[in-house]
């Protein structure tokens, strides 16, 4: 729903960008899922929650392993 309505506004108030991109689709195939519960908890959500717009802090780092 998110997805449809951002694109049809964008594609109403920018005409001009529907025929820049590859097929007219703003947005891709797909959705993105994840979970806080390897990382925090109810209190650092509402943490995050409360401080939005403000400086960010990176919680945690994942790194690629290489194989070579």
């Amino acid at each position: 729903m998110v997805k449809s309505l951002t694109a049809r506004e964008m594609f109403r108030r920018s005409p001009q960008v529907k025929r820049q991109l590859w097929g007219g689709e703003f947005w891709s195939d797909g959705y993105f899922a994840s979970t806080v519960g390897k990382h925090g908890d109810e209190q650092m959500i509402g943490r995050y929650v409360k401080n939005q717009g403000k400086e960010y802090n990176k919680l945690y780092s994942d790194h690629q392993l290489a194989l070579f």
